[in-house]
């Protein structure tokens, strides 16, 4: 592990966490693909896509710690959606974390394609009203929020990712939350999907420690900052940074598995 490993994998860390606390997601959707593609463009050691997922799984938990804490005040945790979708997540996650082990490397990018392409679609659908709800007036269909948490968390659980970037779009396009409610709630719904997720790579040896501990320290340091930064932006342009985001990830899986 060279110093230029270590400070590419910071890096990575970094700028992932810094984004995921910005628009509510645990930043796999971002540094997935980073993990996968950008070591071995500088020249370093390639990861698996076994690796990638693994070092994503434990990072996803202490990044969202950090944007959790920074979200913990202002009413925008809803905690009935978190009970809810994060014991369905939780479930889900784990029968996907430990499963993975069952698949290819290119079936866990082709589940990682399918899924940020899903995300893609429905960030770009119009999201009207949402917003002009007061935080102490939200509802939703808990039952249905938890059927939705429990898919997301199978498949995100398989990639090592905790699923809010599939989570966000579905919390404001079908369940109508709105957007600050929805970047807070997820996170923590994340956090909670991410126990599953690595507990699941853990006990099935797919994570390689030293990069994740790497990850872990950019993701406590950016996280928090991100999500300072998201409390301030205007919710219509978090909504598009979310949605290129997750747009461009999936058109570079999707060009390399084609």
């Amino acid at each position: 592990m060279d110093f230029a490993f270590i400070i590419t994998i910071f890096l990575i860390g970094f700028i992932g966490s810094y984004i995921s606390g910005m628009v509510g997601v645990g930043g796999s959707i971002i540094k997935y693909p980073m993990l996968l593609y950008l070591p071995p463009l500088f020249g370093l050691a390639a990861f698996s896509a076994h690796e990638v997922s693994g070092i994503s799984a434990i990072q996803v938990f202490f990044a969202t710690i950090g944007g959790v804490w920074a979200y913990r005040k202002g009413g925008y945790l809803n905690k009935t959606l978190i009970i809810y979708m994060g014991s369905a997540i939780l479930i889900g996650s784990f029968v996907g974390g430990y499963g993975s082990k069952l698949i290819s490397e290119d079936g866990i990018n082709l589940i990682y394609g399918i899924l940020a392409l899903i995300a893609a679609i429905m960030m770009f659908i119009p999201k009207k009203g949402i917003d002009h709800v007061p935080m102490d007036q939200v509802t939703c269909n808990k039952w249905l929020a938890a059927s939705f948490a429990l898919i997301v968390g199978i498949g995100a659980g398989i990639v090592g990712a905790a699923g809010a970037f599939l989570l966000v779009p579905i919390m404001l396009v079908v369940l109508k939350i709105p957007t600050r409610m929805t970047i807070a709630s997820s996170l923590a719904i994340t956090f909670i999907s991410s126990i599953g997720a690595t507990v699941g790579k853990m006990t099935t040896g797919q994570i390689d420690y030293f990069p994740a501990f790497i990850m872990i320290v950019a993701s406590l340091t950016a996280s928090p900052l991100g999500a300072m930064t998201g409390k301030k932006m205007n919710t219509k342009i978090l909504q598009v940074i979310l949605a290129v985001l997750i747009a461009v990830s999936a058109l570079k899986i999707w060009i390399d598995l084609l």
